[in-house]
């Protein structure tokens, strides 16, 4: 059966068709071509036809016009549209006309980096021309490092190796900086929150240096489709840029299935679970052979995925191989096998976390299962384009948890398909992330007094690091004078700079993968059942001191789930306003995390079989946060006693967590909320939203601006919800936020946004 008799035959299902709430099928484009602009010579455009490309779409030849005019560039089209071509083939001309100039792309994953280097030197086998492409990365051997800085001419890396490996070295990548005309940006999206703010203050760093060896170069930027590419772009590099949206590229019938799965308890409002639905979708592409990828919301979800599809695969007597597994703690090898082996047909399915949703060709899948919401439009779009090339007919399957966002978007598709994407935010100005690149900056060149580093208070900034002796004036310059070496202790991810490595004890000892250490109280605490690749490992020791997990393999019929405590301490109140409720506040938080208690959940009927406590010291972290706090005054118009506004207050900050991301445009991973019926900053009851990167990056200032569209959103998500008491798709189970939670926060929002 090919993918178009398996879609007819789920249009004539009723037990199919009864769960989906829309059906969109975006036709198929021809392409929209222009011939090879004048300023590509021959040589090229001849390589170029030699690899069956023989006109450009007409992105691609407005793009590749703007780069040769000198004009910072940035290409914004969807998935599989030839993004790629548009800075190659600028830059390899360039290099033809002048073969000392050279490039420097940026990639945010290292994977992508070496998926792109390999589509390069296919065009320079074919140009038969001495360009030199390199990988610069921490898996480059020593003895090509020296080799790869005086001769490479584009080099290719991720911004983690630009601000630790590069810029604070850059005496011996003289030849680059000297002669560097292009910067690509890859991916700039992905450069969103705290990401995007280090890597803004990196490219601030990599300019200084640009212009101290005397060269300026031209950056190129591509995107997947986002509301704000120009101004995220133009934010990234602090300098104008040209605009390129317009798609010329052709693509086959898309169909996109909106899927809601069946109540399963209408008075409390419980679904079928989505992991379980996913698995029986994606089954059904799979016995019809049609290649597929699986997109789970986390790690642990993806290996229970795939231990569930790959019991399928032996059901039909096939090799369970042919599913494998994708997701951070794979090692590299790892990973660049299950690539190639989606790329030539060897592997007919794969389950992965967001790690495959960026650019890694992984050849021609035809079908796309997302379990969960990703969390933004942007996202959304972009895994779904992981299926479907050029001319053939794709589908993207998005089954809905039963959390309030996913109710949201799976019951007005019109949101989804009618509403631009989100922004990209970034802060660049964070204190916290310029002042750590202040730093790194000072170490690299001298600054001069009067020199801007972002933001006008540079010499303000230079003068408090003097005072802490990190930094000494000399006549009109500041030195770097401490003996640290500052880029090794700041991290551009939101993870800690700390990995757990995971060690299988099975037989001779060895390392499976890693996790980074926020993580790392959740999957590898002590008696955890961790799942690497569909294998199930028991945690016998998580030695926190050296950070190593020690594990063997074992056959379980369970998994395990832990649970986070979490307490919050006010440091700081940047901004506060009374309001009739009580107060609105936004400030700096201390957050403790504590992993308390772990359970054991069967595989396949998902039920509590067994728990057990976590010994392990608590985290603590010094972020941003946004908080409400309702005063006595307004809790006795309420009347509702103690109990009440407890049961409440869990509801609304079940549903603060889901709706906030909405209005921040940010994954909602990237926010907590934590209620308090006694404030130990007020004493009143309050709901806390806090940032959970470092320092945070202004999404708690923008909601507290956004305070009573926020509650209103609130207000009608759990008006509009068909359960009685409270459920997983408004206000949370009730087990867990209080039998009396629905009707409390009702009471409570009807009150605040009369």
């Amino acid at each position: 059966m090919n993918l178009a008799q398996l879609l007819d035959s789920l249009r004539e299902s009723p037990d199919f068709m009864e769960n989906v709430t829309h059906w969109h099928v975006s036709p198929p484009r021809e392409a929209v071509t222009v011939p090879f602009p004048e300023a590509v010579s021959e040589k090229l455009a001849s390589a170029l036809r030699g690899k069956g490309i023989v006109s450009l779409y007409s992105h691609q030849g407005e793009a590749v016009a703007h780069v040769l005019q000198g004009k910072n560039t940035v290409v914004v089209t969807p998935t599989a549209s030839g993004k790629t071509l548009c800075y190659n083939l600028p830059v390899l001309q360039t290099v033809l006309n002048d073969p000392e100039s050279r490039a420097l792309y940026l990639f945010p994953t290292k994977a992508l980096s070496q998926d792109q280097v390999a589509e390069l030197h296919e065009i320079i086998a074919v140009l038969d021309a001495d360009i030199k492409t390199y990988t610069f990365d921490g898996d480059t051997p020593v003895s090509a490092r020296q080799a790869i800085r005086k001769s490479g001419h584009i080099v290719v890396t991720n911004p983690d190796m630009l601000h630790q490996g590069i810029l604070p070295h850059h005496t011996k990548w003289v030849k680059l900086f000297e002669n560097l005309a292009y910067i690509v940006i890859d991916e700039v999206h992905s450069y969103r929150g705290v990401f995007g703010s280090h890597l803004a203050n990196v490219i601030r760093r990599l300019r200084r240096i640009c212009e101290f060896y005397g060269s300026h170069p031209v950056f190129i930027g591509s995107s997947a489709t986002i509301a704000n590419p120009r101004e995220l772009f133009e934010h990234l590099i602090g300098d104008t840029s040209e605009l390129v949206d317009g798609n010329g590229a052709p693509a086959g019938e898309k169909h996109f299935i909106f899927y809601n799965p069946p109540v399963v308890n209408r008075e409390l409002g419980i679904r079928r679970s989505s992991v379980k639905e996913s698995r029986a979708i994606a089954a059904k592409f799979i016995r019809a052979g049609v290649q597929t990828i699986v997109f789970a919301r986390s790690r642990s979800r993806v290996e229970i995925l795939l231990t569930y599809l790959r019991e399928t695969m032996r059901a039909m007597k096939k090799s369970s191989d042919l599913v494998r597994g994708y997701r951070g703690g794979y090692l590299p090898n790892q990973r660049r096998a299950i690539e190639q082996g989606l790329r030539n047909g060897s592997i007919q399915a794969v389950v992965s976390t967001n790690a495959l949703e960026l650019g890694i060709d992984i050849g021609r899948l035809s079908a796309s299962v997302m379990s969960g919401y990703p969390g933004t439009v942007a996202s959304t779009w972009q895994q779904a384009g992981r299926a479907g090339r050029r001319a053939d007919q794709s589908v993207a399957v998005l089954v809905a948890s039963s959390s309030p966002l996913d109710q949201y978007i799976i019951s007005q598709p019109d949101y989804f398909f009618q509403r631009p994407p989100e922004s990209g935010i970034i802060d660049p100005d964070n204190l916290l992330i310029l002042l750590s690149h202040l730093k790194c900056a000072a170490f690299e060149l001298p600054f001069r007094k009067g020199e801007r580093f972002g933001i006008d208070a540079t010499d303000e900034l230079l003068a408090y690091l003097e005072d802490h002796d990190v930094v000494h004036q000399s006549e009109d310059r500041y030195h770097w004078s401490s003996e640290t070496y500052p880029a090794e202790e700041i991290s551009l991810r939101r993870a800690a700079p700390d990995n757990v490595v995971i060690i299988d004890t099975t037989g001779k000892e060895q390392v499976i993968g890693e996790i980074d250490l926020f993580s790392a109280p959740m999957m590898v605490h002590d008696e955890a059942v961790y799942i690497h690749e569909g294998r199930q490992f028991h945690v016998d020791r998580l030695d926190w001191d050296r950070r190593k997990a020690y594990v063997h393999e074992v056959k379980t019929d369970y998994y395990t789930d832990a649970e986070m405590k979490t307490d919050i301490r006010v440091l700081d109140v940047f901004e506060h306003t009374e309001i009739s409720s009580g107060l609105r506040g936004h400030g700096e938080v201390s957050v403790t995390n504590l992993a308390t208690l772990y359970k054991k959940i069967k595989f396949g009927t998902h039920e509590n079989v067994g728990s057990g406590r976590i010994h392990l010291p608590e985290m603590t972290v010094h972020t941003a946060a946004y908080w409400w706090e309702l005063d006595d005054r307004f809790l006795r118009a309420t009347g509702l006693t103690d109990a009440d506004v407890s049961d409440g207050l869990k509801g609304l900050a079940h549903i603060f967590r889901h709706v906030a991301p909405v209005w921040v445009m940010t994954d909602p991973l990237d926010l907590r909320t934590v209620p308090m019926l006694r404030s130990p900053f007020s004493q009143n009851p309050t709901i806390y939203i806090y940032e959970f990167t470092p320092g945070g990056v202004g999404y708690s200032r923008k909601l507290y601006n956004l305070h009573q569209q926020l509650l209103q959103a609130a207000r009608s998500l759990i008006g509009h919800c068909s359960c009685t008491d409270g459920c997983p798709s408004c206000v949370g189970p009730t087990l867990e936020s209080g039998s009396k939670s629905k009707v409390s926060a009702l009471k409570i929002l009807a009150c605040a946004t009369a």
